[in-house]
């Protein structure tokens, strides 16, 4: 399981379906196929294993497959993968996390069904693997990450609305790095207007192969401005953060990134519709100027919205603090 967790990791992040790897083993342990889901229409990992396996020259029959997914039950653009693994001869399956989808779901037991064993052995690695795009089937909607950067006293501009750049190189790059890891990323009218931002993934100063859609959220008109240049935007003219959720949701975003500014940002957190906080905190102080969140209607310590697994990260002069605010994911 660790060397299938070890070969999803080289599909892609995005896309509506997940990272998932698969290893075919003979019944003396020996590797015989292995094989990764390349994305979205492309042949899911069990199939690109046993394709591996047969062309080596090797009989799949009695063979064990071990898998990070619960194999699909369902046809969407590739065909069911409990037919490809049963009709190969596999005999036992074996998934590190079991598949919550609606449609793909039951897999391990249409297999069972078919005289073939196929069992649960929980993973780690699987489960952080699959873990926004799980919470996301399980919820209906896309996951969302809300993301900002701000000073050590929580300003996110200072009074006179500057905010280039409040964090550093490494920071920075950290940030297009993980958009281009999302499907999409939605920011405010008022972002738009205020810093006029383009929204593009440059990891190490060029365009990512894959461009997150850039979404503007609200009625504002935003014509002209750097977010419309080149294609792959989208305007959502609502302020409420279901309504950008289910749009995005049709497109088949399952992970957007919203970066703001403060009203958005509140309006999600104040929805709970937030599961994942990437805090970029730079070693400075203002002492005027918006705040990351605005009033979230909280009156009391006990009700403080709290993070779990926590972990901070030093990025040059600056830390990442990332949290997780839902349970489940």
């Amino acid at each position: 399981m660790d060397r299938a967790v070890a070969i999803a990791h080289r599909g892609p992040a995005h896309g509506p379906n997940p990272r998932v790897g698969c290893v075919l083993l003979g019944p003396d342990g020996t590797v015989l196929g292995e094989g990764w889901h390349r994305g979205a229409g492309t042949a899911h990992a069990e199939v690109a294993a046993i394709a591996d396996a047969r062309a080596g020259g090797f009989d799949l029959t009695g063979s064990t497959a071990v898998v990070t997914l619960e194999p699909c039950n369902h046809t969407g653009r590739t065909g069911p993968c409990v037919d490809a693994l049963a009709q190969a001869g596999v005999g036992t399956v074996v998934f590190g996390v079991t598949d919550p989808g609606d449609a793909s779901s039951g897999g391990a037991a249409a297999l069972i069904r078919r005289g073939i064993p196929a069992r649960l052995e929980p993973h780690p690695g699987a489960q952080v693997l699959t873990r926004r795009w799980v919470a996301s089937m399980r919820r209906g909607r896309p996951y969302v990450i809300a993301k900002w950067a701000s000073t050590l006293d929580g300003r996110m501009a200072a009074a006179d609305g500057t905010s280039f750049w409040i964090t550093g190189e490494e920071a920075r790059e950290h940030a297009h790095r993980v958009r281009a890891e999302v499907d999409a990323i939605a920011v405010g009218t008022g972002t738009v207007l205020t810093d006029d931002p383009a929204l593009t993934a440059r990891p190490g100063g060029s365009p990512a192969a894959h461009q997150p859609l850039r979404v503007v959220v609200g009625t504002r008109d935003t014509a002209g401005r750097r977010v419309w240049e080149g294609g792959g935007a989208l305007a959502i003219a609502s302020h409420d953060p279901a309504v950008v959720l289910e749009e995005l949701w049709a497109r088949e975003a399952r992970t957007v990134i919203v970066e703001g500014g403060p009203t958005m940002l509140t309006a999600f957190l104040r929805a709970g519709l937030v599961d994942e906080v990437h805090a970029y905190i730079a070693p400075a102080l203002l002492g005027a100027g918006p705040t990351v969140v605005d009033d979230l209607g909280i009156g009391t310590m006990r009700d403080s919205l709290r993070g779990q697994a926590v972990t901070s990260e030093r990025l040059g002069a600056d830390t990442l603090i990332t949290a997780l605010l839902t349970e489940g994911v």
